[in-house]
């Protein structure tokens, strides 16, 4: 059987009665005041009967660019970073874009090897919730950092995250908690940092207050264990604070290891809030992060820097969602 062959510009100029540059002015969005509308039309009528799709690969390469972006992650096991690539990837291809992504696991013998032979095989990069010196072999390309924290001489997305923190606290200390456990990821992140110190200021506000930290991988059974560490003291906290919700879910079963009851013996809370907030039960106060808005901001940004502009650094508010995992410390 005869292979079929896939329509050409040429096929097009012909259906259309027309030249090859004409079509490429209109398919490629550059034939205002040089074509008429209707000309137009026609081409594109003659493209859509065809089944005429542009070579895109080609055009790339006539252009000198890949209209690629590779978007930088610490894991792909964490379910925080599906919204970002789905906000990011839905604004990139509103423009012609698609986005590639890549772990950039941060570890002894330093990052991983680029999917990439070089830096021609890409035109941006969002690197997200890691340090900023992961863009040195990318020193000439165009990045926007996301959830990593301001400063470092590239254009950021962030959210509030201290805010978010302080407002877990406050809830907290509203309800009358005054001993609070840190269930805290041992990763040296700016976006950690920065909830340990609104946590310890706020506590440390606190007529009463103390406050203790349990360092964990954001695992659920290495949360479980640093979430017993700290239960099994003379005076545990009624509150335990957790970074992720998956070290929240790791919180549950050190709870209920010790026979307790959330909230009623103890109340937990969460950041982030992803799915696992409400398969929890009780479902789990945390702070939700909008991931896929800051993935399309970060986006956003990265196209204006494309286009040559210089984009603000920006900061996405998260906000505090009460449910059933918190309520008022027992006496005593």
């Amino acid at each position: 059987m005869p292979a079929i062959s896939r329509p050409t510009s040429k096929d097009v100029a012909q259906e259309a009665g027309v030249s090859q540059s004409t079509v490429s002015l209109v398919l490629g969005g550059k034939w205002s005041g040089r074509v008429s509308p209707a000309t137009a039309r026609s081409v594109r009528d003659a493209a859509e009967r065809l089944g005429y799709r542009p070579n895109q690969a080609a055009r790339n390469l006539r252009l000198g660019t890949t209209r690629t972006v590779l978007l930088m992650v610490p894991t792909l096991s964490a379910p925080f970073f599906g919204p970002v690539y789905t906000g990011a990837a839905r604004v990139a291809a509103r423009h012609g874009f698609g986005v590639v992504v890549s772990t950039w696991p941060d570890d002894a013998e330093g990052p991983a090897d680029s999917p990439f032979g070089s830096e021609e095989a890409i035109d941006g990069i969002l690197a997200s919730s890691m340090p900023v010196d992961v863009l040195g072999r990318f020193r000439e390309t165009p990045a926007v950092m996301l959830d990593s924290g301001p400063g470092g001489g590239v254009p950021t997305v962030d959210f509030g995250v201290a805010d978010g923190m302080r407002a877990i606290a406050g809830h907290l200390a509203g309800l009358g908690h005054r001993r609070f456990g840190h269930v805290a990821a041992a990763v040296d992140q700016w976006t950690f940092r920065a909830r340990a110190e609104a946590l310890a200021a706020v506590v440390a506000g606190l007529p009463g207050g103390a406050l203790a930290r349990g360092a964990c991988a954001i695992d659920v059974a290495s949360a479980k264990d640093a979430a017993l560490r700290l239960l099994s003291g003379p005076r545990p906290p009624t509150a335990l604070v957790c970074d992720d919700d998956l070290i929240a879910a790791g919180a549950y079963k050190a709870a209920r290891a010790l026979g307790l009851d959330v909230p009623a013996d103890l109340s937990v809370t969460g950041f982030d809030d992803v799915l696992l907030a409400t398969a929890l039960e009780p479902e789990l106060t945390t702070v939700r992060l909008p991931a896929e808005e800051l993935g399309a901001q970060g986006m956003t940004a990265l196209l204006g820097l494309l286009e040559g502009r210089r984009p603000a650094s920006r900061v996405l508010p998260g906000e505090l969602v009460v449910r059933a995992s918190t309520a008022a410390p027992r006496s005593g």
